[in-house]
């Protein structure tokens, strides 16, 4: 945990830090491939910087099982100024989010497994949204509320 002084999260204090050699597009590509034999098909990938806190980000948006999603990962910021390390980091932490919930797809569906990354057709995902813009979006992406006649099977 961060310092009771400083309540920031540091990389340092989390885990993949400094455990691996290989590259972020390394693990990038390995959660490519991931996504590829879940079925998927990847759209888009790259590093960015949030505009209002500079802070550097990890990205991938895919399409599985009908549906599309977006994944942003945070860079975090490092004690030490090992950017490169927080980086390697960071793609690596999205690989095994990727993975854990590719494992899970297979038992429960895509929408499921990755729903926080459900991508709307505004572009936001459902992560993104507050709960009152939640409940306005979602019934009419998700097929609009079902009637319950009491005849259901």
């Amino acid at each position: 945990m961060a310092a009771a002084n400083d309540q920031r999260l540091y990389a340092e204090q989390v885990n993949y830090w400094k455990t691996s050699k290989s590259s972020p597009d390394v693990w990038l590509a390995r959660t490519r491939v991931l996504i590829a034999k879940a079925g998927g098909n990847v759209r888009a990938e790259g590093y960015g910087s949030e505009p209002q806190t500079g802070r550097g980000l990890v990205m991938i948006a895919f399409e599985l099982g009908g549906d599309r999603f977006k994944i942003v990962w945070p860079i975090l910021p490092t004690k030490t100024g090992d950017d490169q390390a927080a980086r390697r980091q960071a793609a690596t932490m999205l690989h095994h989010d990727v993975k854990s919930r590719c494992i899970s797809a297979k038992v429960l569906g895509a929408r499921p497994a990755f729903f926080s990354y459900l991508m709307l057709p505004g572009g936001q995902t459902v992560s993104e949204l507050g709960a009152p813009d939640l409940v306005q979006v979602l019934p009419t992406f998700l097929g609009g509320p079902r009637a319950i006649t009491g005849n259901e099977e």
